[in-house]
């Protein structure tokens, strides 16, 4: 069987269209991924609503209502967190001049550049206060923007999700509709639990973090727990980035070598912690992509998309898996996307343990 030159380059010039799509349409498609993501995540709470007689309208407000109190609690907490951070901003400052010194003696004694050059080096490079006004400013306009059309596409896919699947259904022929109503039942379910195991893990590890960094002696534990507890929205990097920046400002702020080790080994028990009994117990089998693919959508998700293609890239990928398995042209591409058939031992290993659990939890 020999596949001919002309469609090995037609399909890749169909994959380059769709990452060029999604990067130009990334104004569009990124905020209208969010609010999809968030209206699947309340959809059993709005259909609960509905099924209590209360009107759609009502209800969609009020699911509105909840998203945006859980965002302004969210924020207010890790508000006072930085805040106390802050007040000891001037200590921060000083022990970072003192850093800043050492290192410029450094620079002198061994690359020979006087401090006065070093100063003019830095001024040459150092951008205006005017550019800085006008990132900052522009940050902050597309940052509200892109809230405002979030709840936008939150409250409107939640008001026409049933003209919307009526339609996905009259596009499809009549003998696969039963297999598409299937497939938005998939996505939509795997987005949900997805969303919930994730929130359920992240307060866990805000609980694990805070306990270990309290144990440790660590100053302002808590902080630190929510932030290494908020960035495992990004699979694999995010504990990792928490973690060096813990050990970044616990340094500036002149911790010892014993807290530093300390710090790397509670994050080394709790990941231990949370790979083997919590992953297995919450999250379970539900977004079945190997690794291999975790990492090469998350790198594209924030090539395309930035920050937001890093955190949409693993349940949007979960969702192409649940497309990808039920059309049969795109079957090996959902295979390929999945894991390997021999992890059915893992598998196996990681279900006795969340039985376990679940039998010790109800006696």
């Amino acid at each position: 069987m020999t596949t001919s030159l002309s469609s090995v380059i037609k399909k890749l010039l169909l994959v380059f269209l769709i990452f060029a799509g999604l990067y130009f349409a990334k104004g569009l498609l990124m905020p209208l991924c969010i609010g999809g993501i968030l209206a699947t995540l309340f959809l059993p709470f709005c259909n609960w609503m509905e099924k209590k007689n209360v009107f759609r309208t009502i209800a969609v407000l009020i699911c509105l209502t909840v998203l945006i109190l859980i965002i302004i609690v969210l924020f207010a907490l890790i508000g006072l967190k930085v805040s106390a951070l802050l007040s000891d901003l001037a200590s921060i400052e000083h022990k970072a001049i003192q850093a800043v010194d050492t290192l410029q003696d450094y620079i002198f004694l061994h690359l020979n550049i006087s401090i006065e050059d070093q100063f003019k080096i830095l001024k040459s490079e150092q951008p205006s206060y005017t550019n800085i006004m006008q990132v900052l400013l522009g940050s902050i306009s597309a940052f509200v923007t892109t809230f405002i059309l979030v709840l936008a596409y939150f409250v409107f896919l939640l008001s026409y999700r049933g003209h919307i699947k009526v339609f996905l259904l009259k596009i499809t022929a009549k003998a696969q509709r039963s297999e598409m109503e299937e497939v938005i039942f998939s996505a939509a379910h795997i987005s949900q639990q997805y969303l919930l195991g994730l929130s359920k893990m992240i307060v866990l590890l805000w609980i694990m973090y805070s306990i270990g960094f309290g144990i440790i002696g660590l100053d302002n534990a808590l902080f630190f727990a929510m932030l290494c507890g908020l960035l495992e929205i990004i699979p694999y990097l995010g504990n990792i980035v928490g973690t060096l920046l813990t050990v970044l400002i616990a340094a500036i702020n002149g911790a010892n070598t014993e807290l530093l080790i300390s710090i790397i080994i509670t994050y080394g028990i709790v990941q231990l912690i949370q790979t083997l009994i919590f992953e297995p117990l919450i999250l379970g089998p539900q977004v079945k992509i190997n690794p291999l693919f975790t990492i090469i959508v998350l790198v594209v998700g924030e090539l395309l998309w930035g920050i937001p293609g890093l955190i949409l890239a693993i349940p949007l990928t979960a969702m192409l898996k649940i497309v990808c398995d039920h059309v049969k042209p795109m079957m090996p591409y959902g295979f390929l996307i999945g894991e390997m058939a021999g992890n059915n031992r893992k598998t196996n290993y990681m279900e006795k343990i969340r039985n376990h659990l679940f039998s010790v939890f109800n006696k």
